[in-house]
């Protein structure tokens, strides 16, 4: 297996990039325009798409691994559609996702970002493992060597959907489908898809180009699709060059569909840090400044799949997906004294299947295996001279290999016509084998730890119910907890006050209650929460792990969609959330002190969406969008805090012909200074400052 393993490391890149020059090269000299309708433009599809968005048959595929109505779920799940992703043109995954309820990204430097789902913006390891990121279904990165910004890789500016959990995932999701789930499902090789080219320019010297293209017919598909994405930066020394490309073919038989799917990624970006002070976010010479020219980050990425979906396998329905990753990352930690160098890789093998069987006319029995080998390092090294207990040199220097297995089982049963009851559970076992290639002691503030394996099992489960009370409204109600296993970070990334072996599983159990009501012209989705979570592994003001937090977290979401006339939609999503400590912590800092009670520091109460939606006619569609998001304290003893911000954002579509689009976009209308982040470390008030007013105008043609 460890052969394998190496050589997949050392081939991959290559193999995978060439195969996918020749998927290119052969795809458009294969691919035809897809039929059109030249009588009818895309302006009525988006109405005729907003029709079937506000009847019951919203389809989602999340929960499930397979498409199902969202009426029939118990879950929170949101979704922005390919009308939606093309009319946003959005550069960054904040601007698409932040229309989502309870949903928080906060933008970083260049692609960066940190990520809050019915909880506080977590950073590190809480970060990487507390939302499960997925792209057709299978996760971008092992749950033990994820990554906090987790959206980096995913296909977003090609996606045909993007489909959001909020709170713990069901049972066919195992660690660290926590605080929740995002999917980014890309196009179906099997379906006839647009074939298009895309060009979006914006100020500060940025571009985005795309382009897909496919064929298909009744038992074969094929498609791709290539985006570049250059940024000349916001502020000094912040470059971004980014590359994505995907492919996909499809073989349809009566007995199976198969779907082969290759998703590549190459990021170069020059990082920009924090500017620091009080009035940075006002004064007009720091807020584009950056005061770590040295930092960056660059990766690779690739995933191929192939998904197996057969009709009749006996008396079951079967879909059984392997599957080969491989990462690669460096970046300089320019957020911490040590401003130390991570270099990071792993390479996974591993397969998703579930047996789906009706038992009688109102039981079904829904069962499934997962299982992923990994095998990964990580060096992280100081250039720098000491700082405060910050050593120069090497710090950490390790491998680790890792064995997951997870099977699970779900039943559903429907005792009235109007009724449906739902449980499941899911048995989640990590080996963790750890192989340290330095000394094993303490320099300075680091613990090494000697050769070791660990073992976790996890145990997750959910009990729902869903009761259709009209043909418009829909209640439902689940009991669930999510778990995960410590990243390996967590556990072999040591401080010298930690004991090797303390962190353990965490684990968060969730209450939620939900009522959708659905009509033709508005509709409403309102759901309340209340989470606990133990284990939480974070690390403190002093820069030391903590490994057995305890915090809550409660709140309340709305969503709604009112047709106020023939011509105008006025959607919204605002959330309330309170996220709290329930332990106590003394640190150096008084600032940072822990109090139970007190909230969880990066964590708004209020969070608001709101967009007016105009069809001036069937060629001009127009939105205004304003984006609310409330106070929230920066330190964890809440003494320092960010004032918030509300801003607003304007779009234009103008489609003069049905292959022929235009796009303008107006951000931050008003001018508003403001902060994508806020945060208080070492001492001091810190932001990544928004962007002044700007203008982007792109293009798309279909073929």
């Amino acid at each position: 297996m460890d052969t394998f393993i190496s050589q997949l490391k050392s081939k991959s890149v290559t193999f995978l990039y060439s195969l996918f020059a020749i998927f290119l090269i052969g795809t458009t000299a294969s691919v035809k325009s897809s039929p059109q309708n030249d009588g009818e433009s895309e302006s009525s599809a988006i109405e005729k798409t907003s029709e079937q968005d506000n009847e019951t048959n919203i389809i989602i595929v999340t929960v499930e691994r397979n498409p199902s109505k969202k009426t029939s779920q118990a879950v929170s799940i949101s979704h922005l559609t390919e009308l939606e992703l093309e009319r946003l043109d959005a550069l960054h995954p904040a601007n698409l996702l932040n229309r989502l309820p309870n949903v928080f990204v906060q933008q970083g430097s260049g692609q960066e970002h940190l990520t809050a789902i019915r909880s506080p913006v977590f950073t590190g390891g809480a970060g990487a493992g507390s939302f499960l990121y997925l792209q057709d279904g299978i996760p971008l990165r092992s749950a033990g060597f994820a990554n906090v910004n987790g959206l980096l890789d995913a296909q977003v500016g090609l996606a045909k959907q993007i489909e959001v959990v909020r709170g713990p995932g069901d049972v066919t999701y195992g660690s660290n489908a926590i605080h929740g789930i995002f999917n980014v499902l890309t196009a179906d090789p099997l379906k006839i898809h647009d074939n298009s080219v895309n060009l979006f320019l914006s100020e500060f010297d940025r571009y985005d180009f795309s382009w897909q293209a496919g064929k298909a017919n009744t038992d074969s598909g094929i498609i791709a699709g290539l985006q570049v994405f250059q940024d000349g930066g916001y502020r000094d020394e912040s470059e971004v060059a980014q590359v994505k490309g995907q492919f996909g073919y499809g073989y349809s038989t009566p007995e199976y569909d198969m779907r082969l799917r290759l998703s590549l990624h190459h990021l170069e970006q020059e990082t920009a840090g924090f500017v620091i002070g009080d009035n940075a976010l006002e004064n007009e010479l720091l807020r584009r400044t950056n005061p770590n020219p040295e930092a960056f980050r660059d990766l690779e990425h690739a995933l191929i799949s192939a998904e197996f979906d057969i009709h009749n396998f006996g008396a079951w329905q079967a879909i059984i997906t392997p599957y080969a990753r491989w990462a690669e990352m460096s970046f300089l930690m320019h957020f911490l004294p040590s401003k130390a160098l991570e270099e990071n890789n792993h390479s996974s093998i591993g397969f998703l299947s579930q047996f789906r069987r009706s038992l009688n006319e109102r039981l079904e029995l829904l069962v499934g295996l997962d299982w992923e080998y990994s095998d990964g390092s990580l060096t992280e090294t100081q250039s720098i001279p000491d700082v405060f207990s910050f050593t120069q040199g090497l710090h950490y220097d390790y491998r680790v290999t890792s064995n997951e297995v997870a099977p699970f089982a779900r039943l559903r049963w429907q005792p009235a016509q109007d009724w449906q009851l739902q449980a499941g559970v899911r048995i989640n076992h990590s080996r963790y084998r750890y192989d340290n290639k330095t000394d094993s002691d303490i320099i300075g503030r680091f613990l090494r730890p000697a050769d070791r394996v660990d073992d976790f099992t996890t145990v997750t489960s959910k009990l729902a119910a869903i009761y259709k009370a009209t043909q418009a409204d829909f209640l439902f109600a689940s009991l669930a907890r999510g778990a995960r296993a410590p990243q390996t970070t967590d556990l072999y990334r040591l401080q010298r006050n930690q004991t090797v072996g303390e962190a353990d599983g965490e684990t968060l159990d969730s209450l939620e209650v939900g009522w959708r009501h659905i009509k033709n012209n508005y509709q409403f989705e309102v759901t309340a929460y209340t989470m606990y979570k133990r284990n939480f592994f974070f690390r403190d003001a002093d820069g030391f792990n903590v490994t057995n937090g305890k915090t809550s977290h409660r709140g309340i979401e709305i969503a709604t969609a009112i047709d106020v006339h023939d011509a105008l939609n006025w959607q919204t999503s605002v959330s309330y959330g309170l996220h709290q400590y329930d332990f106590d912590r003394e640190v150096m800092r008084d600032s940072e002190v822990i109090v139970a009670g007190n909230d969880i520091d990066t964590a708004p109460r209020w969070l608001l969406n709101s967009r007016l939606l105009w069809d001036i006619n069937s060629n001009l569609q127009t939105e205004l969008e304003l984006v609310h998001v409330d106070d929230y304290y920066t330190d964890a003893a809440n003494s320092n805090f960010y004032q918030g911000h509300t801003i607003s954002n304007l779009r234009l579509n103008w489609e003069p012909k049905p292959e022929l689009k235009f796009f303008l976009t107006v951000r931050n209308i008003t001018d508003k200074r403001y902060a994508t982040r806020a945060d208080f470390a070492f001492g001091n008030e810190r932001y990544f400052p928004g962007e002044e007013r700007n203008l982007t105008v792109g293009v798309k043609y279909k073929y």
